[in-house]
């Protein structure tokens, strides 16, 4: 183990998933906080066809998937707001036909079951210094945003009448949010994939949920999983070859299995004191 944590392309995927489980989450908070997780799922595989146009192309894939994500984000909104359907209506539609478009696009490519098992679950060794960097750039962008509108992003979280009645620009913040979800999860694509993206935003936060209301401790808290999900997940892929991606998963899925028998538990507890 000491010997693979000294090959650089280990080193590398280490300090992406310290990075994904650092931002991601953080982030998650408002999915959750808003019942957004049908839209964070839309939105990673609604990237699809930009990771494809990048693979196709020779770009790094991170850039593609920058364009196309924030491109829907925006566009998802847009058209909810000028029609009479319902946003997660709309979302549907976008979701599925770029997920569509974006397979039809990979299967013209030899390599289509290795290069789509790849988009799917991640490849977290295979990040480069060049990506890391990239990543490590949007990610301090995402989290400075999030710190510079904490109270503007409080409201419109809790109370939209309020919001609106501070005289909030709460469409421009919700776009801004919406771009902000689109670039956490390019982030976070290479470590767990367009598949497992969803977990990452979600689990560690609602993990945060059970143990706290106030959101800077959820955030704290949220971030804490998803960082030690990160470490402990690539530990467990290299101790028992399995792939990166899902193994994070699946660590921070246990961690909430674990908090919420946990909870649930202490508050069982007095009710079968009394009863005995």
């Amino acid at each position: 183990m000491i010997e693979s944590f000294s090959d650089p392309s280990v080193q590398r995927g280490l300090i992406t998933a310290v990075l994904v489980g650092l931002t991601v989450p953080v982030l998650g908070c408002y999915v959750v906080l808003r019942g957004l997780a049908f839209l964070g799922d839309a939105l990673a595989h609604i990237i699809l066809p930009g990771v494809v146009v990048a693979l196709l192309l020779g770009w790094p894939l991170i850039v593609g998937a920058l364009l196309a994500g924030v491109i829907a984000a925006l566009a998802v909104g847009a058209i909810a707001r000028s029609t009479a359907i319902k946003e997660d209506t709309v979302i549907g539609v976008v979701f599925a036909g770029s997920l569509a478009l974006g397979i039809a696009m990979l299967s013209m490519r030899g390599t289509y079951e290795e290069d789509l098992a790849d988009i799917l679950t991640g490849d977290l060794l295979s990040v480069s210094s060049g990506d890391l960097w990239l990543m490590a750039a949007l990610g301090a962008l995402a989290l400075l945003t999030v710190l510079a509108f904490y109270k503007e992003f409080l409201v419109i979280s809790f109370d939209r009448v309020l919001a609106t009645t501070m005289q909030l620009p709460v469409i421009l913040l919700d776009n801004l949010l919406m771009v902000l979800l689109a670039i956490v999860i390019v982030i976070s694509l290479q470590a767990v994939g367009v598949a497992l993206v969803l977990a990452m935003l979600v689990t560690p936060a609602a993990t945060a949920y059970l143990l706290t209301r106030r959101l800077p401790a959820m955030m704290l808290i949220a971030a804490s999983i998803g960082v030690g999900s990160g470490i402990l997940g690539l530990y467990l892929s290299l101790s028992l070859g399995i792939a990166p991606g899902p193994s994070i998963v699946l660590v921070a899925t246990a961690v909430f299995g674990v908090t919420y028998l946990l909870r649930h538990w202490r508050r069982a507890l007095p009710q079968g004191g009394q009863a005995g």
